[in-house]
């Protein structure tokens, strides 16, 4: 159970976020198979996600500039940065009305973080997602929202933060399972609202940081396979979906939803203090987009062609890729040579989905093969394979751990093959490959091999530490002796930038005198490498 106080402060806000993404992550695919409304694109559950990834990733962000001082941040800096997380991350019809529901949560809980607060916070998010959407519908999101608020108001005045909160996940819930006889589209289909089944799965999280304790039903049970989407929920409607952050003001944006409530539909503006997120389906995509430059200054400009077979539209794509994740410059090198296309990943800083969608946008290849390379992004790059494929790109996704074992997917890639043929010969070639990786203990803790002090240096093996050593050349020799125990033909070194060229010739020898026919081979990871990466095949 989590040890949590019953108040929205500013850890609360951090562990809801981190907590909300966690669930989406499992209930993506869930919540994308019953999307039917207001287009049937299927990719609700991914735009939640990648909303709220983008909102955690602003929290983490102020909680990493405190983490030089003793404090933590106040709620009304957590807040602040979820919203406008959320704001400038927010993906789809979905995901851009979840960003308004936390922006008129976040209003109210900036001024207090008790139940009283939250129940006001509920009621003013509710207020605040209708008004940004040009013509509410019932039996959607906005419809769960107001239930949800309705609940939480009716709580006794001395009830505390969490039970307030679970009093808005109830409510939430059972007011998703009536909109199947709220709208009829999603009557016909036989499902719920996707988008009001992402909330109810965002309050669920937001109970279980209050309390500590997840609801027993976390959400509606719906069929696990992709709905069949009936006729009418397939065809009609405007062709582009348009998305963008724009610079304006109040008024100049009151001029914009006007212009473009007369363009298309599926219209939600949401944001202030000079900052918005506007969201629009149009068949004219341009127009949507002078719309925004009148008004003031728009960028991250989305344009997304519903059932649309192509990568873009001024470049002819080639027929196959491969987007890697890699730890430092000098791997990005090497793989770049190989053809593939890269993306760095920083210390602390792991790649967002939006990272890696741009990534296989910039392969300009009609089939890709994404290749993570941390058990951590495993959501993440599932989050932007969809996206992609939602794009008309045919994307595998190989749930490789450790660069190493991208290195040995990389190696075997054949494009000329079939992408069936090249997508299992890369996936057992990662399979097959053993990962370690040295790293330096932070502080005292406990580990698998016993307790360790900062400075020592730790072997960790297929992620778990199984070594705890003084110095980086008698751990690694450790290390490689426990791997090769259980036979291998080829070790593969991945150096750090401060680590000397003596220590791969120094591991060279030790391999090749203790163990006969197998090949050493050696790379420089450059500067945000681990001091020492090693791969086992």
């Amino acid at each position: 159970m989590l040890q949590t106080a019953d108040d929205m402060d500013a850890v609360a806000v951090r562990t809801w976020c981190s907590l909300a993404l966690e669930a989406l992550g499992r209930e993506r695919e869930a919540i994308d198979a019953i999307n039917v409304y207001p287009v049937a694109d299927g990719d609700t559950g991914t735009n939640l996600y990648l909303t709220v990834e983008s909102a955690t990733q602003a929290v983490e962000a102020v909680f990493a500039a405190h983490e030089t001082g003793t404090t933590v941040p106040v709620a009304a800096d957590a807040v602040g940065a979820m919203a406008h997380g959320a704001l400038i991350g927010a993906r789809g019809n979905s995901g851009t009305i979840l960003a308004q529901l936390l922006r008129g949560m976040a209003g109210v809980l900036a001024d207090g973080h008790d139940a009283d607060h939250l129940r006001r916070a509920l009621t003013r998010a509710a207020a605040a997602a209708r008004q940004a959407v040009a013509h509410p519908v019932e039996g959607t999101v906005l419809t769960v929202a107001t239930a949800a608020a309705e609940a939480a108001g009716r709580t006794a005045d001395d009830a505390g933060t969490a039970a307030v909160a679970r009093a808005a996940y109830e409510g939430a819930r059972t007011a998703l399972e009536a909109t199947p006889g709220q709208l009829a589209v999603l009557g016909r289909a036989g499902v719920v609202d996707a988008g009001g089944r992402g909330l109810v799965t965002v309050l669920g999280a937001l109970v279980e940081a209050v309390s500590g304790r997840a609801p027993e039903r976390t959400y509606v049970v719906v069929p696990a396979t992709v709905v069949p989407v009936p006729q009418d929920c397939a065809e009609g409607g405007p062709a582009f979906e348009v998305i963008y952050l724009l610079e304006a003001t109040d008024e100049a944006v009151d001029r914009l939803r006007t212009r473009l409530d007369g363009l298309g539909d599926s219209l939600v503006v949401v944001g202030g203090d000079g900052l918005w997120n506007v969201h629009v389906h149009v068949d004219d995509a341009g127009a949507a987009v002078e719309a925004g430059v009148e008004a003031g200054r728009p960028y991250r400009i989305r344009i997304t062609h519903f059932g649309a077979d192509r990568v873009h539209p001024h470049i002819e794509p080639v027929q196959r890729a491969v987007v890697v994740v890699v730890p430092g410059d000098g791997l990005r090198g090497l793989c770049k040579e190989a053809g593939a296309t890269t993306v760095l990943a920083r210390p602390g800083e792991p790649p967002a989905s939006g990272e890696l969608v741009d990534a296989i946008r910039r392969a300009h290849a009609r089939e890709v093969v994404l290749l993570p390379n941390d058990a951590e992004l495993r959501h993440t790059a599932a989050a932007a394979a969809e996206q992609a494929r939602a794009e008309g790109v045919r994307v595998a996704l190989i749930p490789t751990r450790a660069a190493v074992q991208g290195l040995a997917a990389l190696a075997v890639h054949e494009p000329d093959r079939s992408f069936d043929e090249d997508v299992v010969a890369m996936t057992a070639a990662a399979g097959a490959t053993r990962y370690a990786e040295l790293a330096v203990a932070e502080r005292q803790s406990w580990t698998m091999a016993g307790i360790c002090q900062a400075g020592d240096i730790l072997g960790l093996i297929d992620g778990d530490v199984a070594v705890i050593g003084e110095d980086i050349p008698e751990t690694a020799r450790n290390v490689l002796d426990r791997m090769l125990a259980a036979g291998g033909e080829l070790v593969t070194l991945v150096l750090g930038e401060d680590v000397p060229e003596s220590l791969a010739d120094e591991l060279e020898e030790h391999v090749r005198e203790g163990y006969l026919a197998v090949d050493t081979v050696v790379y420089r990871g450059g500067l945000q490498c681990a001091p020492l990466l090693i791969g086992v095949e």
